[in-house]
């Protein structure tokens, strides 16, 4: 048992603080992220929607890039290269031909 309190104090224990963290208050890219997502579900497809689109994987790269430099702990490190891992996906997959 010791071995994995072990793991998880170093999985999941803030760096700076000594606290177990696993969600922080959300910073301004992701308010941004979940403010353009929000936009972009609401709004017909559009140039407009394409932009707030574009504005909302800025601010997910910018954080996912952001948490793996400064993130707490592994755990939030881990969370930030899964996101841009995602992107990348994304950005990969072939769309479905029309």
């Amino acid at each position: 048992m010791s071995r994995n309190k072990d793991r998880m104090n170093w999985m999941f224990r803030s760096r700076e603080t000594g606290r177990i963290t696993i969600g922080q208050s959300a910073n301004l890219e992701q308010k941004i992220f979940s403010g353009a997502t929000l936009v972009g579900v609401l709004l017909p497809p559009s140039k407009v929607r394409t932009g707030v689109g574009v504005v909302a994987v800025l601010a997910l790269l910018v954080w996912g890039a952001d948490e793996i430099a400064r993130g707490v702990n592994p755990f939030r490190r881990i969370l930030g290269a899964v996101a841009l891992g995602g992107l990348v996906v994304l950005a990969f997959r072939r769309s479905p031909p029309r």
